[in-house]
């Protein structure tokens, strides 16, 4: 990678209204909140960087001073200048550095994107070579969404009772004071068919829950209404979301359940642990930090979060990607304390999580960056040509002291609903 130089243009162009048009049907690249964000044109891809299991002590740092060479050797000429213009990468990260997935930051040729009103075109090439125009299978026009499909998911390695006989498991270590708090997930596998638009899939999330982050990372889907951090010109912003509760039927069930949660003693200490986390995690990177003293309800369509929002000014002129290294995995994803949390994740979950619950989001030349963590998501795996597509998705919730298994098995089916309901 040291020895890759790049040019890249970014120039305006008329903002569209479906950022997602453009984008590649089987094998989408994009980043998106709100109408706004950036999307691959295409399939084309000027640069990657990927890391596997046991190349590095953390895989995050490999790619930040990758990415780091990448972009100094860059020759850019941006005259728009917004978040998300000039030299920009896409990235997907594991959970666990042991996991048997890559880490992944890829570099499009071709970037459309939209942002308060004004949009942008960014073409990326090597040095020496022209840069991309119309690439096969990338024009600059919308294609039609390609035909509705439904995807089929059922049990995965973890199955509803076993998930509760793990919750339990997991009480006892903390009954043990081996752990204060720790996330765990179960999965579903399915299939969904061969060649089906998974733009239908990210613009159902996007619709259906806008203030999440919508994004489509070398195959990894999915809504997560969690920012992990977002890095622009040195002010740094996070959310942290632990606690969780289902949306009632109708607004009485609503103020019910929402006032269930604020006064919950188990989900408040749970939210207690992931800020903490954070805030010690954060603090040698950043000044100048705060946060509120008691989390806000966050209402989404089908549930309610303990949310508290955290702002610092970065000092310590690190990336996106460094922050990612420094605050990945947190409490409200693993647990407290950290290695201990994820050590007991390892041995009690039936399956690797891949990149679920790791960082997601994109960073650009200068460090900039929105990273949020991959919660709500479904990693999708083509075969052969004519074979079906394997879908496997996560959930998870965080197991307290105060924790009931089938009440954690719940809190687990309300989080599938936004992938499940799209994928119906």
């Amino acid at each position: 990678m040291s020895s890759t130089r790049l040019i890249v243009q970014t120039r305006e162009f008329d903002p569209v209204e479906d950022l997602l048009s453009y984008a590649s049907p089987e094998h989408p690249l994009a980043w998106l909140r709100r109408g706004d964000g950036i999307v691959a044109i295409g399939t084309g891809v000027t640069a990657s960087i990927r890391v596997s299991a046991g190349e590095g002590p953390l895989r995050s740092a490999i790619i930040a001073e990758a990415w780091r060479e990448l972009s100094a050797n860059a020759e850019v000429d941006d005259p728009v200048g917004l978040p998300g213009t000039g030299l920009v990468g896409f990235g997907a990260l594991t959970f666990d550095e042991g996991s048997a997935a890559d880490s992944i930051l890829v570099v499009p040729s071709i970037i459309l994107g939209k942002r308060k009103g004004r949009g942008w075109i960014t073409r990326i090439a090597p040095v020496g070579e022209d840069l991309p125009q119309d690439q096969p299978g990338a024009t600059l026009e919308p294609s039609a969404y390609g035909p509705h499909w439904a995807g089929t998911v059922g049990p995965g390695a973890q199955s509803p009772e076993g998930y509760q006989a793990s919750v339990r498991t997991a009480l006892d270590r903390i009954t043990n004071g081996e752990i204060g708090k720790i996330v765990l997930a179960r999965d579903l596998a399915g299939t969904i068919p061969a060649h089906s638009d998974l733009r239908r899939l990210l613009r159902a999330l996007s619709t259906g829950y806008p203030d999440t982050w919508t994004f489509a990372v070398d195959g990894l889907i999915g809504a997560s209404p969690e920012t992990l951090v977002t890095a622009q010109d040195g002010r740094v912003t996070a959310r942290v979301l632990a606690g969780t509760i289902g949306r009632g039927a109708d607004a009485d069930q609503d103020t019910e359940a929402s006032a269930h949660l604020a006064t919950s003693t188990k989900d408040i200490d749970e939210h207690a642990y992931a800020v903490q986390s954070l805030l010690e995690s954060l603090r040698p990177h950043v000044r100048a930090m705060a946060s509120s003293e008691q989390p806000f309800l966050l209402k989404l369509p089908n549930l309610f979060h303990l949310a508290t929002d955290v702002e610092a000014e970065l000092a310590d002129g690190g990336s996106a990607l460094d922050l990612v290294g420094a605050l990945h995995p947190t409490a409200a994803v693993a647990g407290t304390p950290t290695e201990a949390a994820v050590a007991a994740i390892r041995e009690i979950e039936p399956f690797d999580r891949g990149r679920y619950a790791g960082p997601v989001g994109w960073i650009d030349g200068d460090g900039n960056g929105e990273w949020a963590i991959a919660l709500r998501c479904a990693q999708f795996n083509p075969g052969s040509d004519a074979d079906p597509i394997a879908v496997t998705a996560y959930a998870g919730a965080g197991i307290v002291a105060a924790s009931d298994p089938e009440t954690e098995l719940l809190e687990t089916r309300v989080k599938f609903r936004p992938l499940v309901d799209a994928l119906a």
